[in-house]
């Protein structure tokens, strides 16, 4: 806590003010003395939001100045850099992106007569089975072929869906959600049916020769019959979308209805069955495309622990760390309380 009068700062008057409440409190040497206290309803005399500016712009500079040397003493500040990266592409299965990667690096070393040689070894991406394997199970999920990647995690790491249950459910429950959201979106390409007039066709066409009225009336009827028709497989197709929906529903109920433990996320997925529009329930927030993400991630670390390697990016990890970090520093004031990770460097 500091002190500042006329516009000059004091210097703190407290350190480490931690679990004590504060109370600010006017001593006063004279009878009938007045004071004017100004808590924020008008602009401050003092330039304290300039003043925190400053002291964030500091400390941003502070750790800008930062070196990683006390992190990694045999690598250069962008080498290392460059080996996160190339790390998190070869952990999410980016096998073609990685490749390209560490083929920039190289071609942007040679002119520089960059001596890394190591790096420049990490960087050279063989072709890895698990990681085409593992992209191709994420790009199912995300294209929300749920059965697709089903398919091919059986097919690849059956191990995985048999020890690891919840993984196994999650998919299960989004390939419910997936069939849900192909009956919504079913509704916005099936034909309408306008309406008709009261003689069973449309609006009689109007013309001055009794030979083309009866023409127009017949082609009418016509595009009205093949309307009708359209409608008709439309309905049947959707028919056939609630029905598929509703079965494998019930084949889901059933094989875990002995786990009390998924019985509110199957109440939570079913309930937007009720609906006949289902991005219209409290729940469609499950419909958002975006849910595909986690359920990835976690089938991905899953593979990637049944293989003996770390289930996140060191990247990752590096980011979690330094955001409890910082998190447990801002609890005692200082320089911790100015920096917001995410906020301040990933935005």
């Amino acid at each position: 806590m500091a002190i500042y009068r006329a516009l000059t700062v004091l210097g703190p008057a407290f350190r480490e003010l931690k679990d004590v409440n504060v109370y600010p409190s006017i001593g006063m040497r004279r009878p009938h003395a007045q004071v004017t206290v100004n808590f924020g309803q008008r602009p401050f005399v003092f330039d304290i939001d300039g003043m925190m500016r400053q002291e964030m712009n500091g400390i941003r500079e502070e750790i800008s100045a930062t070196g990683i040397s006390s992190l990694h003493t045999h690598r250069d500040e962008s080498s290392f850099l460059k080996k996160l990266v190339a790390q998190f592409l070869a952990h999410e299965g980016f096998v073609e992106t990685a490749k390209t990667f560490a083929e920039e690096v190289r071609e942007e070393s040679r002119p520089l007569q960059f001596g890394d040689h190591a790096f420049q070894d990490e960087l050279s991406t063989e072709e890895d089975l698990d990681a085409s394997n593992r992209q191709q199970i994420r790009s199912a999920i995300m294209e929300g072929d749920i059965e697709k990647a089903l398919k091919r995690t059986h097919a690849f790491y059956p191990q995985v869906l048999q020890d690891l249950s919840h993984v196994y459910f999650r998919l299960r429950c989004q390939k419910f959600i997936e069939m849900i959201r192909q009956t919504a979106e079913f509704l916005d390409v099936s034909p309408s049916k306008p309406a008709k007039a009261p003689n069973g066709h449309g609006p009689p066409a109007t013309t001055d020769h009794e030979e083309m009225e009866v023409d127009d009336q017949k082609n009418e009827a016509e595009d009205w019959d093949k309307m009708e028709t359209e409608e008709a497989d439309a309905s049947t197709k959707y028919q056939v979308l609630l029905e598929e929906t509703l079965r494998y529903g019930q084949e889901l109920k059933q094989e875990f209805q002995d786990d009390p433990s998924t019985e509110s996320t199957l109440k939570e997925i079913f309930s937007l069955f009720m609906y006949e529009d289902a991005r219209l329930s409290p729940q469609a927030h499950l419909l958002d495309r975006a849910s595909r993400v986690p359920v990835a991630e976690e089938l991905n670390s899953a593979i990637l622990v049944s293989l003996g390697k770390p289930s996140s990016a060191a990247i990752e990890l590096l980011y979690q760390q330094t955001e409890v970090l910082v998190d447990y520093l801002s609890e005692a004031g200082g320089a911790g309380a100015f920096i917001h990770v995410r906020n301040d460097f990933l935005t």
